[in-house]
């Protein structure tokens, strides 16, 4: 199972989650990335963790100020990006434009949705993953997997009809290795979090309860 950590906007040190994430991966051979804020991308990819960008902004080269090329994180020694966040919503034209933009820097993806209605859509666009995320559970700490379970399952329906490549991924109020357990049981690839691990105040022990 791949988890993705987004440590959105916390008040929390990237390099020191970052570093219990590298020791946790290495010590268990978990399948660990971590999403920070663009400006602290490179000192987290320094740490040796897989480093993903929030966003990138649907641009080219160019007269863009305030948008996030995608070459930028890139450069910067990410490996992936999120589009589409319930906190970053896009039209499915800028989810497009995104995606050419990811793949343009090399960069790999996972589209966000709200239910398995637009996780068919956003798996139409051809992203590497999607992640069903209802907005209304997002840091909650009851899992989709709990609370709805029949939207993740319908998620991956959804996904293997339009595009069975395209990995789906669980998120929205994961925060125990349980949640990730059920995500699994349910048709899941990977787990997107955030506060689980950005808010604990001990990051690895958070992370090793996750994947034991």
């Amino acid at each position: 199972m791949f988890i993705l950590i987004n440590l959105k906007a916390y008040p929390c040190d990237p390099v020191e989650i970052a570093q219990a994430a590298d020791t946790v991966t290495t010590e268990h051979d978990a399948d660990i990335a971590i999403a920070p804020q663009a400006a602290h991308i490179q000192r987290v990819a320094d740490t040796g963790i897989e480093t993903w960008a929030q966003h990138v902004s649907p641009v080219e080269h160019g007269s863009h100020t305030g948008s996030t090329l995608a070459e930028a994180p890139a450069d910067a020694g990410a490996t992936g990006t999120l589009l589409n966040h319930s906190e970053n919503r896009r039209t499915l034209a800028e989810i497009d434009a995104s995606l050419d933009a990811a793949d343009r820097a090399g960069l790999s993806t996972v589209v966000c949705a709200n239910n398995p209605e637009q996780i068919a859509a956003a798996t139409s666009l051809g992203p590497d993953a999607v992640a069903v995320e209802p907005p209304e559970l997002i840091g909650t700490g009851t899992p989709v997997s709990q609370a709805d379970p029949d939207i993740v399952r319908d998620a991956v329906t959804a996904v293997e009809r339009v595009d069975p490549e395209v990995d789906v991924y669980c998120g929205a109020g994961i925060s125990t290795g349980e949640d990730v357990t059920s995500a699994k049981e349910l048709g899941a690839d990977g787990v997107l979090l955030a506060s689980g691990v950005a808010k604990a105040d001990d990051p690895k022990a958070a992370l090793e309860s996750l994947i034991e």
